[in-house]
């Protein structure tokens, strides 16, 4: 494929999206075949861009670029480096798989797969963004499918169910839910999501377009702002301008991840969402935040992102506690898998925070691995979901002898999520744990206990849905059974489970990108410390001292960096 790997990436769904508009929905097989098929060249495409990513290179591969606007600088840039090719790579596998954990659905299914296809090709443009522009572009473009997938698709909670209006008719048949902002309707749930995304994509926005009108570059492109962008030193409001542009990029982007206390859209809107929905969710709409907080604050604002980061790993601490918690409490499977994802996210933040290859390198792989693990979860609740029409779990129990299949996937998941041996998951929150250790070590051991924490109730979840007396009027339920129903679990297994026995090429891949990220945050030495050391120079010339010019201090953090680094080799 050569250079045009990413466009068959990026185009194959929105290709397969607009075929989709001119077949009838009469033509079930026809709708899925296309659906399926244009995923399936978005796969192929992307196992052969990470198998064929040079790691030792390094670097923005496969680079695209189209110019759009010259006079404006903007440009469709698209490339991957070690950090966007693991996670371009997972949104291809759970598109994919989402398709099949979707087969079955019968009302509007072409609708259904068009706004699904148009969703992942969206995260897929953000991990492939070299402009500012169309990152921000292709990232807003995800929240008009969530909308749709989740006010159409989606599922009312229990309790919503339950509830009448003063005249006795279910509110859920009433027109009365449009005001209803006090319970977890679907309609809820999507507005939510909605208002909280948009809301603060328009902080990042901000932080955008001070980016480019500061820079003095008449740019959007990344490649050219990280080497060439100066926004130091400029006062505003008593502090100075690449704070506050760091400030609203990284809140900005934060709300999706979801970090603590900007999460509560997310948990409500994986309750209400469709299954391949969930997937899809949680597995790289939520590391959209992350991501982009690594490509334009660490990229452009690397001397900031030293000084900020900090902020992140107070935060996370919070994300694991709270969202821990929750889940333990929880009753309806959604929300425990929901709120399970929300404190997994702050491990991702602790590994972002420390500003060590280690725990950045384990971050990115948790990107990958949480994303099969909480995607095989999401995708048995939606099974469970539509074999017995609940998702309270007291209600539940004893389906192991139905589901017998989607049983021991569950025992799987759960173990992924957990972090234990034998799955990708246990080697990425090692590598955040061991690298964030030194820094922030009262952190670490917080996030200790939110393992432990996640054991406790991914344990009780799956002993309250498979396991003791099973109410006969979920005799009715069964297992999957046909290839459909099972491939993309066991797609998602093998990734899971293989990536453990064969981490080198993913840790390879990754560590090309985090390496000079680090180096660059790490390696420069801030304006303030810059006078610093010129005062000392000169305080020490008056007495006749011979001190290390400024520049030594530099040349000597760069070798301690790399010494250490060979070392850790």
């Amino acid at each position: 494929m050569g250079d045009l790997t990413l466009l068959f990436i990026l185009f194959a769904p929105f290709v397969g999206a607009i075929a989709l508009i001119f077949v009838s929905n009469r033509q079930t097989m026809l709708v899925r075949g296309i659906a399926a098929g244009s995923a399936f060249i978005s796969l192929l495409a992307s196992l052969y861009l990470f198998y064929a990513y040079d790691h030792v290179k390094g670097g923005f591969q496969f680079v695209q670029q189209f110019e759009w606007s010259r006079q404006l600088g903007i440009s469709l840039h698209l490339g991957v480096d070690g950090i966007g090719t693991p996670l371009v790579l997972a949104s291809s596998i759970l598109l994919f798989a989402g398709i099949f954990v979707s087969w079955h659905i019968k009302d509007r299914t072409k609708e259904f797969y068009i706004w699904l296809l148009i969703l992942a090709a969206a995260t897929i443009g953000v991990f492939m963004s070299l402009d500012l522009f169309f990152l921000f572009f292709f990232y807003e473009m995800s929240v008009i499918p969530m909308y749709l997938l989740l006010g159409m698709w989606g599922s009312h909670t229990k309790t919503y169910n339950e509830m009448t209006d003063p005249e006795g008719l279910k509110l859920r048949d009433s027109v009365k839910f449009i005001f209803n902002f006090g319970s977890n309707s679907k309609e809820y749930a999507a507005m939510k999501l909605v208002l909280f995304l948009s809301a603060f994509a328009v902080a990042a926005l901000m932080g955008i377009l001070l980016i480019y009108k500061y820079s003095g570059l008449n740019t959007f492109d990344i490649l050219v702002l990280r080497e060439q962008a100066k926004l130091m030193n400029i006062p505003v409001l008593g502090t100075t301008l690449d704070k506050i542009i760091w400030i609203l990029i990284f809140f900005g982007f934060a709300s999706i991840a979801p970090l603590w206390p900007l999460h509560s859209w997310s948990p409500v809107g994986h309750a209400a969402a469709p299954a391949a929905t969930s997937m899809l969710h949680a597995g790289v709409l939520m590391k959209l935040g992350h991501f982009s907080i690594i490509r334009v604050a660490f990229e452009i604002l690397p001397e900031t992102t030293r000084e900020l980061m900090p902020i992140a790993a107070v935060l996370c601490m919070f994300s694991i506690v709270y969202g821990g918690f929750v889940a333990f409490y929880a009753k309806d499977t959604k929300y425990v898998i929901g709120y399970s994802s929300s404190s997994h996210m702050g491990y991702v933040f602790l590994g972002m925070a420390a500003l060590d290859y280690i725990s950045l390198t384990g971050a990115v792989m948790y990107m990958f691995a949480h994303a099969m693990a909480t995607a095989m979860l999401f995708a048995m609740a939606g099974w469970v979901y539509d074999q017995t029409h609940t998702r309270d779990i007291p209600s539940l129990g004893g389906l192991s002898n139905r589901m017998p299949f989607i049983s021991g996937c569950f025992v799987v998941g759960c173990m992924a999520s957990i972090g234990v041996p034998g799955t990708v998951n246990f080697i990425a929150e090692v590598m955040i744990i061991v690298g964030s250790w030194n820094k922030y070590p009262l952190q670490v051991i917080v996030a200790v206990v939110g393992i432990v924490l996640t054991l406790a109730y991914l344990f009780k979840m799956m002993r309250g849905l498979f396991y003791g007396p099973m109410d006969q009027k979920y005799s009715h339920a069964h297992d999957a059974v046909s290839l459909p129903d099972r491939l993309p679990l066991l797609i998602m297994i093998t990734v899971t489970i293989g990536f453990f026995f064969f981490p080198m090429h993913l840790y390879n891949v990754v560590r090309s990108g985090v390496d000079p990220l680090i180096a660059k945050i790490t390696r420069v030495v801030p304006v303030a410390s810059q006078d610093r050391e010129l005062l000392s120079v000169k305080r020490e010339a008056q007495t006749g001292g011979v001190p290390n010019r400024p520049q030594d201090v530099s040349d000597n953090a760069s070798r301690d960096t790399l010494h250490a680094s060979r070392g850790k080799e």
